[in-house]
């Protein structure tokens, strides 16, 4: 029970991280390009915290299995004036309409009621309409203003401020930022662990040696340079290795250097059969150096290392050369969570390094409903000189969610099975 509940912390701790860069990464690109934000969400479903500072609502939310920003004009649903509407107007000091109350007016006693002839609360940013039941009357309606509804505050967003308003360069910048978040992430996390606990180097030198390994019975120590394995020249620890695999149970003298002196060691390797092979092992690890340089130098090597396997895995799928049972969704990932953690904090980092990647390639798929699929529609758009009609458009990608949800649904299945069952 305890290690189930520590496998649920972890994975909400590592996933509820990589939604929040990636969101974080369209929420100020979305920002830098003039969009107004509604809400900047971590998870879906009831709201568990929320707190709101300038124009956005920032909320967690209880199934922590994503998250969204919530731009104006991306709206599910939207707040229209229509004629003959009765309507309270708050004005201003210079008589321009600061909220536009729908209900509740009884809240307000220096309220306008009015009966709405017409509005434009995109472009002109007015209302006309009948005060005291004769007048009409023009109303300017000031930037920013608001609905009120069921004494909650929306803010009226005008046209320049919403998403389809801005820029093809804008808004394919916006998508494109939150998988580039989760690459930068990546990035970062392997350059903290490098600077923390250092990166692998291909020396011959020895590195930490196990506690029962062959090479600390023979008398071996971290730090040691190794130059030369029964006469062999070491010039890396990739030849060590090779070496050690090459001889299981065959006794390898190593002439080392030692505080500046000169030493030799004879060691015998362990035989160990993998995947119907047999090779040798002394029980070394590879030599870490620490170094800003070496530790930025070693992120990106890392983050290139894991896109192009990722990457590989995911042509694999598609070509069938991957099947689709050895997938795994939000359960699989949990467990998995649950177990590196086991490991250690840096094992944990490592692999939330790597999701952190998988999750950015998976949303820079074409494919309806990700990232990838809305820049394909900008790519479209760019062809063509103008964009697909938003309703099409918009139906592709509700099909293509309700798609992506059937698989999640059949990939937890089969965690379940592979877990539990």
């Amino acid at each position: 029970m305890v290690e189930t509940l520590e496998s649920i912390i972890s994975f909400i701790v590592v996933f509820g991280a990589l939604v929040f860069f990636h969101e974080l990464g369209h929420l100020l690109l979305a920002k830098r390009a003039g969009i107004l934000c509604r809400e900047f969400a971590i998870g879906f479903g009831p709201k568990v915290f929320s707190f709101k500072k300038s124009e956005t609502l920032y909320t967690i939310r209880l199934l922590p299995l994503g998250g969204f920003v919530r731009m104006a004009g991306e709206d599910p649903e939207t707040i229209e004036l229509k004629r003959g509407q009765v309507v309270g107007l708050l004005l201003d000091s210079e008589g321009r309409v600061e909220k536009i109350v729908l209900n509740h007016k009884d809240d307000y006693p220096n309220i306008r009621v009015v009966e709405v002839e017409d509005a434009d609360l995109e472009h002109g940013m007015y209302v006309t309409g009948y005060a005291d039941g004769e007048r009409l009357e023009r109303f300017a309606v000031k930037e920013p203003a608001f609905f009120v509804v069921d004494r909650q505050e929306i803010q009226i967003a005008p046209y320049h401020r919403q998403f389809a308003a801005k820029t093809l360069g804008q808004r394919t910048m916006t998508i494109l930022a939150g998988p580039l978040a989760n690459f930068l992430l990546a990035v970062l996390v392997f350059i903290i662990i490098g600077l923390l606990q250092g990166y692998p180097v291909d020396k011959p030198v020895i590195g930490e040696l196990t506690p029962d390994g062959a090479a600390r019975a023979a008398g071996l120590k971290q730090g040691d340079e190794v130059i030369a394995i029964n006469g062999e020249r070491m010039e890396t620890w990739t030849e060590i290795v090779n070496t050690i695999r090459a001889h299981p149970e065959e006794p390898l003298e190593f002439q080392i250097e030692r505080n500046g002196k000169d030493m030799s060691v004879t060691v015998t390797p362990e035989a160990k059969t993998i995947q119907g092979e047999t090779i040798g092992l002394i029980g070394v690890y590879q030599p870490m150096e620490k170094s800003v340089f070496g530790s930025v130098k070693q992120g990106l090597v890392e983050t290139y290392y894991w896109t192009r396997e990722i990457a590989t895995g995911l042509v694999q799928l598609i070509t069938g050369q991957f099947q689709l049972d050895m997938l795994s969704g939000p359960v699989g990932i949990a467990v998995s969570t649950g177990k590196v953690a086991e490991s250690g904090i840096y094992y944990l980092m490592k692999w939330g390094a790597i999701l952190s990647i998988n999750l950015g390639i998976v949303n820079l798929l074409p494919l309806p409903a990700l990232d990838g699929g809305r820049l394909l529609f900008f790519a479209i758009e760019a062809v063509r000189g103008k964009p697909v009609d938003r309703q099409k458009e918009g139906m592709v990608h509700f099909i293509g969610f309700a798609l992506l949800m059937l698989l999640m649904l059949v990939v937890t299945w089969n965690d379940i099975q592979k877990f539990f069952l």
